[in-house]
């Protein structure tokens, strides 16, 4: 066998080892997240190379034409806590209000301070949503169906997945960015007939929107900033009524049992 036919055979079997590293690394980590995109023919991003980062996550490059379809492939993690703050921008002022979220399955609580000093707190889950103030245990509790109120509604937070529904015209900017130690994925909405535009921020490495903002015009009207996430399994006792009815076991399934 000559030197050239030596070399390739020994490319080969170098490529061939490394795939077999690549695939057995693979299957051994644990990714919450991961942009593996379906159509075989979207460009890659020419800044990752191979197209993979360090973090293993296939990175695709990012444009209006193909940002639906990274997000889509984008999953939120089953259970979470994280604190947001939302900002309601006017002439001359504005308001500011911080919440505490808690994710489990498919029960989302979230805890929202008020003016007054007094906490709003709801449970849903998509189905049933239970609204009190307060933290006693006497507090009268709301119980009202789901409808189209969303987690994300209870939350205040725009849901980023509407982006897949939008016209690709729509998508004014789509790119990778970076916010804090975040690596997202930016998607910017033309403006409506009122005037409104969207901007929002979606960590690739955890599938949570991190970031919006409402504008009208050139002039930001709310804003939703959440960059740290805590991705613990929270117990029953977060998801239970003032009562002490509990709304989701441990096991990760309703009972509706009265705590004893």
């Amino acid at each position: 066998m000559d030197k050239q036919k030596l070399n390739w055979v020994t490319w080969a079997v170098l490529a061939i080892a490394v795939l077999l590293v690549a695939l057995m690394l693979g299957g051994s980590l644990n990714r919450t997240a991961h942009i593996t995109l379906p159509p075989s023919d979207l460009p890659r991003d020419p800044a990752a190379g191979d197209g993979g980062d360090s973090s293993g996550v296939t990175v695709v490059e990012i444009t209006p034409e193909t940002v639906q379809a990274a997000v889509s492939s984008l999953s939120r993690p089953e259970n979470y806590g994280r604190n947001m703050t939302l900002e309601y921008l006017w002439d001359g002022g504005g308001g500011t209000v911080e919440l505490y979220t808690i994710v489990r399955g498919p029960w989302t609580r979230v805890d929202r301070g008020l003016p007054d000093g007094n906490t709003r707190i709801s449970l849903t889950n998509g189905e049933e949503t239970y609204i009190w103030y307060g933290y006693d245990q006497d507090a009268e509790v709301a119980v009202l169906p789901a409808g189209e109120f969303s987690a994300d509604v209870e939350q205040s937070i725009p849901t980023y997945e509407d982006i897949l529904d939008l016209p690709v015209e729509n998508i004014s900017l789509a790119d990778y960015r970076p916010l804090d130690t975040l690596t997202c994925i930016y998607v910017e909405t033309a403006a409506d007939e009122a005037g409104y535009s969207t901007r929002y921020w979606v960590s690739v490495e955890n599938g949570l929107l991190v970031q919006a903002e409402r504008l009208l015009g050139e002039n930001a009207v709310y804003r939703m900033t959440s960059l740290y996430v805590d991705q613990t399994e929270y117990d029953a006792s977060r998801f239970t009524l003032p009562d002490g009815t509990v709304l989701l076991d441990d096991g990760g399934t309703e009972s509706m049992v009265p705590i004893n």
